[in-house]
């Protein structure tokens, strides 16, 4: 049976007089029906363009260059625009990273979640409405029902995160991409929200793509984990597996940024990761994360890092791992 997701070799790159800068190179994974992936990385790692890739909505002048997208065994690349707004929303729904910026400044939410609702499902204002008020109560909004009719402005962070989370749960899609979804919500609220899509994901089998930089909330939510690094998957498998023993330098270098209760403040500074996300524009040869690597040789400057199986569904694609494969 097809993955509900499928990435295959993708490619995303926007265009300059001087030519390609590829942003997002060869990614490949998979999502199932009821099954929440983690894809996680720092800010610049390509994981938020990643998301509108699949949606056929990377912004001019970028493109997709490369590779295939496929949604139950659907091609989704190379569909008309028409045919891809019936599958947005209604067969995928996104979570975007910043809902101010999201909402609709002059519609009220009631409105916004009522119009997602009939955009998809024939049913009618007034039983539209009666979903949004349950999808809200769902989401902890305080007073659901006086809330639709609220303008974005009128609403906390918080409020407008659970706002566009209803919107995009509103058609009841089969894939949920949820990108940095409880940033703007305080531990209990993200708590509840989490609770309700690991509900959704055994109610109706909900796939979801949770994209984060919070490995605690990989380490609660996600039954599987692929790390991201200046566009590329650079480690992937079981969250179990990964963050138990972390094959890649990057992966580790992520795990012990990570603080820990219990931990005496005294005991030093938290670990950190030197240097920062490669710019498109200065991507080091070879592996791009060598720079900032701390057990680095002096051909990972040179070599393109191979992937490397690890079995059991595992794979990491580092220079170090592949000598120690050969030699194994």
């Amino acid at each position: 049976m097809a993955p509900l997701l499928r990435i295959r070799d993708l490619s995303v790159a926007f265009r300059e007089r001087d030519g390609d800068l590829v942003a997002v190179r060869h990614l490949s994974l998979e999502v199932a029906a009821g099954e929440v992936v983690g894809l996680v990385g720092e800010s610049g790692s390509g994981k938020s363009l990643t998301a509108l890739a699949v949606l056929g909505l990377v912004p001019p002048p970028g493109r997709i260059t490369g590779g295939s997208i496929a949604l139950a065994g659907r091609e989704l690349r190379g569909l008309a625009e028409s045919e891809y707004r019936a599958v947005r929303g209604a067969r995928i729904g996104l979570v975007f990273q910043e809902p101010g910026a999201a909402l609709n400044p002059v519609l009220t939410i009631g409105t916004q979640i009522v119009e997602a609702i009939r955009a998809h499902r024939d049913v009618s204002r007034r039983e539209a409405r009666r979903r949004a008020v349950e999808l809200l109560a769902r989401l902890a909004m305080p007073d659901a029902e006086a809330r639709l009719a609220s303008y974005p402005h009128e609403l906390s962070g918080g409020q407008k995160q659970r706002a566009l989370m209803a919107i995009a749960l509103a058609a009841e899609p089969e894939l949920l991409l949820a990108d940095e979804p409880t940033t703007a919500l305080d531990v209990t609220v993200q708590a509840q929200v989490l609770d309700l899509l690991e509900e959704l994901r055994c109610e109706r089998g909900l796939g979801i793509l949770l994209i984060t930089h919070d490995l605690g909330i990989v380490a609660r939510s996600c039954d599987r984990v692929a790390v991201l690094y200046a566009g590329e998957v650079v480690e992937q498998g079981t969250t179990e597996s990964v963050l138990a023993a972390p094959a890649h330098p990057y992966t580790r270098g992520l795990l012990a940024s990570v603080p820990r209760l219990g931990e005496d403040a005294g005991d030093g500074p938290l670990a950190t990761i030197p240097g920062t996300v490669p710019s498109l524009r200065e991507r080091p040869s070879g592996c791009p994360f060598h720079p900032r690597c701390d057990v680095r040789r002096s051909d990972c400057s040179t070599s393109e890092p191979p992937w490397v199986e690890l079995g059991a569904g595992r794979g990491a694609r580092c220079v170090l791992l592949a000598t120690e494969a050969k030699a194994g």
